[in-house]
């Protein structure tokens, strides 16, 4: 079991896949932020499957390479979703259908409420500014 640390950084899938293509606008400040954040960054595992599928189809075969060693050595913690946390997704699915919120994104949230993080690191403003989490008024999305 993973010992959780008192200062964490969950992480979306779109500053994962920015830092890993330099092409990419937000390249540089997503690197920066996740090169400098302050404790380990959590990826919640349905963030894993879409951002292995986004790396391959958009970097290229060794980032995803690239993504399993980053897990395997640790730098990256994948976070399982556990079983309270499908009626959540359910939840917010269904309440934010509107948005056309997805299971993955809300994963994301879950992750947050269960672990108590207000922290994210996104470029998915769209969605996480309009989610309202159940922990707090609204998330702190990074990179600011």
């Amino acid at each position: 079991m993973i010992e959780r640390a008192a200062k964490m950084l969950i992480v979306d899938t779109g500053p994962l896949l920015a830092a890993a293509d330099t092409a990419d606008t937000h390249h540089a400040e997503s690197r920066d932020l996740l090169i400098n954040a302050d404790g380990p960054l959590f990826v919640p595992m349905l963030v894993i499957s879409e951002l292995a599928h986004l790396l391959t189809r958009r970097v290229g075969q060794h980032a995803e390479q690239a993504l399993a060693k980053a897990l395997a050595e640790g730098e990256l913690i994948p976070e399982p979703v556990e079983v309270p946390d499908w009626t959540r997704i359910h939840e917010l699915v269904d309440q934010y259908a509107e948005l056309r919120l997805g299971i993955t994104d809300a994963s994301v949230v879950a992750t947050c409420e269960r672990l108590g993080e207000t922290k994210l690191a996104t470029l998915d403003r769209r969605h996480f500014s309009a989610i309202r989490p159940r922990h707090c008024a609204a998330l702190e999305l990074l990179p600011a």
